[in-house]
């Protein structure tokens, strides 16, 4: 096979991971499937970016938690979440929101410390996002009691849409916003 017809079949045998991986397609997993000389997403991925920008497809590819995944453009947005609601998917309630929004900004952080930020128990919410995996426990605090420490999951940054915790907004900015849409 020619190299101009090789670079095209590895182009469209990445397209077919990303399309049939359920978590972010890495380097590593890439070179998985390659016997030898496999293809070097940093070269690929803006070469399918770009074949995908336009009006002829509703998706592109966005980069999570150290990889890639195909997402929805976002002027379709609002057919895909009718689907998801349709089906059934489970929300996350306020306090839930609250608890990862303090983790992800503060980790790793003990539930004491999540509690005085939040002033009220958050245990049962803690558990809950520990079985949905979006939180974890990191390791124990060096101080007395030896508490748990708890910090976010890949789960999470893919949920969020989040390459990595240093991808969300800054406290700062969002004070910003609160004043800018606040009357």
């Amino acid at each position: 096979m020619e190299k101009n017809s090789l670079h095209k079949e590895e182009l469209r045998i990445v397209e077919a991971l990303l399309f049939s991986s359920s978590e972010p397609l890495t380097q590593k997993r890439i070179d998985l499937c390659f016997d030898n000389n496999a293809p070097l997403l940093s070269e690929v991925i803006p070469e399918l970016i770009e074949g995908y920008n336009g009006e002829t497809h509703s998706f592109t590819i966005e980069k999570v938690a150290g990889g890639y995944r195909l997402i929805t453009k976002s002027k379709y947005e609002p057919w895909v979440k009718r689907l998801h609601n349709r089906a059934g998917k489970t929300k996350l309630s306020p306090a839930a929101l609250e608890v990862l929004a303090v983790i992800a900004y503060k980790a790793p952080v003990t539930r004491v410390e999540i509690e005085s930020i939040r002033g009220v128990n958050s245990g049962g919410v803690i558990k809950t996002l520990i079985e949905k995996n979006l939180l974890r426990i990191k390791g124990r605090a060096k101080g007395p009691g030896r508490a748990l420490l708890y910090t976010v999951t890949d789960t999470f940054l893919i949920s969020f849409g989040l390459d990595q915790l240093s991808d969300l907004p800054k406290l700062r900015e969002i004070s910003d916003l609160e004043k800018e849409l606040l009357p």
